[in-house]
């Protein structure tokens, strides 16, 4: 196999590697935001109110979960809230930090992440919210975890990155064959010959091009239609 093959053979490979890559980066963040987001996985309390739930330690995401009445133009505002996590005997307070994301809505039920609590050990914690929900429909909020499978973003991000490379280089390998392929049959300056030498006449130097022209064309360095463009130029006397 001819190394112009191959070269087009890698470069059409990085570019299927890059679509591949982007259909699958758009397939992971639908899949993660309206599938596997287990954002309400621990339970959910009403606003305002309070409830019993069994929490496990390590981050637990806190959402503000609601009906809405058509999409939430701009994301589901968040509203002053409170929420207060009383862990069981002998356990540290969790600790909260607010971490507002981005509204995730399906059929009217609308979620927005607002803060990650730090559980320190797992057990049952009584929580009690309030705030300010007017004109919400059932406010209440949820505790669950992100998608386990966040990495897959990633992956494919890397896939991308990798298939960008792979065409660059690929697509130089093919430029520099190109180029090698042409200067080959490109007239060069012959040097002064001895005086007994016998010199080519044009004619002789044509031949020589056209000989020079068809053996990378079998070799599969020119295809038919580069071969054909050489071949006029050569015998237009250019």
């Amino acid at each position: 196999m001819s190394s112009r093959r191959l070269a087009k053979i890698s470069l059409a490979a990085a570019i299927v590697m890059m679509v591949v890559a982007v259909g699958g980066f758009i397939f992971a963040v639908v899949l993660n935001t309206f599938f596997l987001d287990e954002y309400d996985a621990y339970g959910e309390v009403p606003i305002p109110g309070s409830r019993s739930l069994y929490l496990p330690a390590g981050d637990v995401t806190v959402n503000l979960h609601t009906v809405v009445i058509g999409g939430p133009n701009g994301g589901l505002p968040v509203p002053p809230l409170g929420v207060t996590i009383e862990p069981p005997e002998g356990v540290a307070q969790p600790a909260v930090t607010e971490s507002i994301g981005s509204t995730t809505t399906v059929n009217n039920d609308a979620h927005v992440r607002v803060w990650v609590a730090q559980i320190p050990a797992a057990g049952t914690y009584n929580i009690t919210t309030d705030g300010q929900v007017n004109g919400y429909i059932s406010p209440r909020l949820a505790f669950g975890h992100k998608s386990s499978y966040g990495f897959l973003v990633w992956l494919f991000v890397g896939l991308f990155v990798v298939g960008l490379v792979a065409c660059s280089a690929s697509a130089m390998w093919l430029g520099r064959i190109r180029r090698s392929a042409m200067s080959a049959v490109m007239p060069v300056a012959a040097p002064e010959a001895p005086p007994a030498a016998h010199e080519l006449t044009d004619e002789g130097v044509r031949l020589e091009r056209l000989k020079t022209l068809a053996a990378l064309r079998d070799s599969g360095a020119l295809t038919e239609e580069e071969f054909q463009t050489e071949k006029r130029r050569i015998l237009e006397g250019h």
